[in-house]
């Protein structure tokens, strides 16, 4: 396409896709904070989740939430981080990996202390119980972002289509996977999930569509000299 031509095009894509999800965003907060609208899907969803329950199930949606925890989650970050840098012997890559793991960190500790949303009733969620607020779903909105930046850099260095396709669709299976254990072990209700999905996705295309333009640039002043 051209260096200016893919400018123009991250910019057009990247920010049709944030605009899309701050206002899918803005969507669920007002269905949460006033109790209609997509807030209603909450308790049929997890009426849903408690008939789909199993050991098996059970076991593997706890396994899920350990994989993709609080504690695994930032040293994958970090992990891929110095991976990506050593390998590339360029900051552009950890800069992206660590951005993304910042912010979608910040949006979780701001969403949950402005919010305050009260999990589902203990009686009613698998343990071990948490006791942070609800909205919005940690797991999910840090899976959705840091994986989907991973998925990203993995794909820039495959030259065909099919891998490509691979590594990004097992990012956003993993990270539907991860939303939807959450609400069937009880820990958030649908809504929290959901906003986890589009927060995260938001934030996803801010750092890709940056990183486009910091290429597009980087390949312009090339042509130039």
């Amino acid at each position: 396409m051209g260096a200016r031509r893919a400018l123009v095009g991250t910019l057009v894509v990247g920010g049709s896709i944030l605009a899309a999800a701050t206002a899918g965003a803005a969507y669920i907060y007002d269905g949460v904070t006033d109790r209609d609208g997509i807030g209603r899907l909450d308790r049929p969803a997890l009426e849903k989740a408690k008939s789909l329950r199993s050991p098996v199930v059970n076991g593997a949606a706890a396994t899920i939430a350990h994989v993709f925890g609080p504690i695994a989650m930032p040293a994958l970050t970090v992990g891929a981080a110095v991976a990506f840098g050593v390998r590339d012997r360029r900051a552009n890559p950890v800069t992206v990996i660590v951005a993304a793991g910042a912010g979608s960190l910040a949006m979780t500790l701001i969403g949950k202390k402005l919010i305050a949303r009260n999990r589902p009733p203990q009686h009613e969620a698998i343990p071990p119980f948490e006791k942070s607020p609800s909205f919005p779903s940690g797991h999910t909105l840090n899976t959705t972002t840091i994986l989907g930046v991973l998925a990203y850099l993995v794909a820039l260095r495959q030259e065909r289509n099919g891998p490509q396709v691979a590594v990004i669709s097992g990012a956003a299976a993993a990270a539907v996977t991860v939303g939807l254990s959450r609400v069937l072990l009880g820990a958030h209700w649908f809504t929290d999930v959901a906003v986890g999905w589009v927060t995260g996705t938001g934030w996803l295309a801010v750092i890709i569509t940056s990183h486009r333009l910091y290429l597009s640039a980087q390949d312009d002043a090339e042509i130039t000299e």
